[in-house]
């Protein structure tokens, strides 16, 4: 199933408050859903929230051009201009490009020392300094606890919240502790909001099962 043929309008608004403010300086964020179920609409309407609001944010992608990352951008910055009807797409563009810095890695390249190693040059040349950070792709079925401790670490150490896609697969429908499914059921702890998507019809299901509202039950965007 490709996310071009679901219907993911803004997975956002099942949170009835700002989701920039979902996380705090140092906290991790993870959206769960299989492949082709709306993670990187989810990653894209999360980034345009934060954008939009002038807030400065990190894209770090695994494993895809920054061309083709841009051009997400671009297809769902189109994609709520139409559904709200919206004439000053090109003004939105230009406010939101300064505050915007993808960061791209092959997935067998990526570590966490040569991520703050180029974080480094970034912050201490005063080239971008993120409020926020979002990493899409990153193999948490081959990650161990220390890399991601280590990344909280980091994350800390610069005070910014990380938001992470998670790729799950059918058979991680099975029960897990606390109904966290893996790969990230043993780490849970270090994440403070855990989004799952799952489709319906045509339609996206977001459960927000641990945070902030998660008593509240599924809702459909």
């Amino acid at each position: 199933m490709s996310e071009n043929n679901l219907n993911i309008k803004n997975p956002l608004s099942f949170i009835k408050e700002d989701a920039g403010q979902l996380l705090k300086e140092g906290q991790f964020g993870a959206i769960l859903a299989r492949a082709g179920e709306g993670k990187t609409s989810f990653l894209m309407h999360l980034a345009l929230d934060n954008l939009l609001s002038g807030k400065n944010v990190l894209h770090i992608c695994l494993g895809q051009p920054i061309k083709k990352v841009c051009l997400w951008y671009e297809e769902v910055l189109h994609r709520i201009s139409d559904q709200y009807e919206l004439n000053n797409t090109n003004v939105m563009w230009e406010m939101i490009l300064p505050h915007r810095f993808i960061m791209t890695f092959n997935i067998e390249d990526f570590s966490v020392k040569r991520l703050e190693e180029r974080l480094n040059d970034l912050t201490e040349q005063g080239v971008f300094f993120p409020q926020i950070v979002l990493l899409d792709g990153l193999p948490f079925n081959k990650i161990v606890q220390e890399s991601l401790s280590k990344l909280k670490a980091m994350s800390k150490e610069h005070g910014f919240p990380a938001w992470f896609t998670v790729m799950t697969h059918r058979e991680d429908n099975v029960e897990q502790p606390d109904d966290i499914p893996s790969p990230i059921s043993h780490m849970s702890d270090l994440f403070e909001v855990i989004v799952q998507l799952k489709p319906v019809g045509r339609e996206i299901s977001v459960q927000l099962i641990k945070g902030q509202k998660a008593e509240s039950p599924a809702s459909n965007t």
